[in-house]
């Protein structure tokens, strides 16, 4: 059965490999090639060192492992960042293996990391992705309602993302 626990310094490797994976898969088709090559691992490992070893902004980051203990997605989050909206926490990663997309693993990852941002005191909770990215409609299924659209630079291009919220945290700390 799938687990999810607290991210630990020794898996930042497997949660770069995770990262560079997912992010590879998911937006292959919504950007551009140019822009998604300066991705590298030696980069998203030191950045997952740096985030599980001294995390900032009260940054949380879980793991999901598979039946045979194996990290297979990971979440991390804390402080909303920009401080422009009314929700006090955010969702700064989340990301699964393909092959185990659409099992549950994900609303197990949020349920849990929801429940730990909220004993960490956040009442709201906020996550930026791709508009057209077709996963957003999993955060849409568990209650996310849009709250606003912007352009962000990813490389070399501009890309249109839009916030989905939660504004209270208890709808996803529910067991889903």
């Amino acid at each position: 059965m799938a687990q999810v626990r607290e991210a630990k310094f020794e898996d930042a490797e497997q949660i770069a490999n995770i990262h560079i994976q997912s992010w590879k898969s998911t937006y292959k088709d919504l950007i551009d090639e140019q822009d998604m090559s300066n991705i590298t691992l030696e980069n998203r490992i030191a950045l997952w060192e740096t985030i599980l070893k001294s995390p900032i902004n009260g940054q949380i980051a879980y793991v999901i492992e598979n039946d045979n203990g194996q990290v297979v997605g990971f979440v991390s989050g804390g402080k909303e960042r920009t401080k422009n909206y009314s929700y006090d926490g955010e969702i700064y990663a989340i990301y699964m293996l393909d092959n185990y997309q659409r099992m549950g693993y994900g609303s197990m990852l949020l349920s849990t990391f929801a429940k730990a941002m909220k004993e960490a005191g956040y009442e709201s909770l906020l996550v930026w992705v791709l508009t057209r990215n077709p996963s957003a409609m999993f955060y849409k299924i568990l209650g996310a309602k849009p709250v606003e659209a912007e352009e962000v630079t990813i490389g070399q291009g501009t890309y249109e993302e839009t916030a989905y919220g939660w504004e209270n945290i208890n709808e996803l700390v529910q067991d889903i």
